[in-house]
């Protein structure tokens, strides 16, 4: 049986990059990354913060930190570059670097607006594009290269909060994924979506408790997702057991969220 899942499921000496790595879904998918044996990169704005988790993951195997600034086009290719310049190949990118702005309808500004927007779905095209050679070093027919792009649920169902740019950004995510997919895949690069429900994170919001209590009650399982569950959704994507899936939106939300 342990040779099965070995054969299935290992990731071992494999490298990634993971956008956002410093914390929440982010973090819970470089540890679980590290721990299974893959050289992990970490991209983040904050220095002090992400060399503080690289220190703490490289307890488990190997991790580095790469400090940039997503926002902005320059910012993507100094991070691109900077892995470039460490790497011939790269195995594993996930794009899971958010932001979610909270504005009423009648209020939403061009920044609000530009920042989720930027973040959510510009940065991860032009991670790709830019990181295009490293991957296509790396795919093989057996083993292609993996993408993986954080989506969202409330790119699928109505949340019960006003998000609209964050939305709307995450929903051009789960399209844009589908439509690389069937383009890379000649080049040996699978493009996946993970639409993660709530999780316990630090992006700083907490919601009112009646939202709260809503959100509970529409998950048919119950409770929140957990670390496990992000991370084993990550490495069945990223392992043989997920090579032939491609262009696809894995929801990891309990069942269904909103609505």
């Amino acid at each position: 049986m342990n040779d099965v899942v070995n054969k299935l499921f290992s990731v071992a000496g494999k490298t990634a990059v993971v956008t956002g790595g410093t914390g929440g879904i982010g973090l819970m998918i470089a540890r679980g990354l590290v721990q299974a044996g893959v050289k992990t990169y970490i991209v983040g704005r904050n220095q002090a913060r992400g060399e503080e988790v690289a220190a703490e993951l490289g307890q488990y195997g190997e991790c580095h930190f790469i400090s940039g600034d997503l926002g902005s086009y320059e910012g993507i290719i100094a991070i691109t570059d900077a892995i470039k310049a460490r790497e011939n190949r790269l195995d594993i990118l996930v794009n899971n670097a958010g932001l979610l702005t909270l504005e009423s309808l009648d209020d939403v500004t061009l920044e609000g607006w530009d920042g989720p927007a930027n973040i959510n779905m510009r940065a991860p095209f032009f991670m790709i594009q830019k990181l295009l050679p490293l991957l296509r070093a790396s795919g093989t027919d057996e083993d292609p290269a993996r993408v993986i792009n954080v989506g969202s649920a409330s790119a699928i169902e109505n949340a019960n909060i006003e998000h609209f740019s964050y939305a709307a950004s995450k929903a051009g995510v789960h399209h844009l994924s589908r439509s690389l997919a069937k383009y890379l895949a000649k080049d040996n690069i699978n493009v996946n979506v993970i639409s993660p429900g709530v999780f316990p994170t630090d992006i700083g919001y907490e919601p009112p408790e009646d939202v709260a209590r809503a959100i509970m009650a529409a998950i048919p399982r119950g409770r929140l997702g957990m670390e496990e569950d992000i991370v084993g959704a990550v490495l069945y994507l990223c392992s043989r057991a997920g090579a032939f899936i491609t262009a696809a939106t894995l929801p990891v939300d309990g069942g269904k969220v909103f609505g």
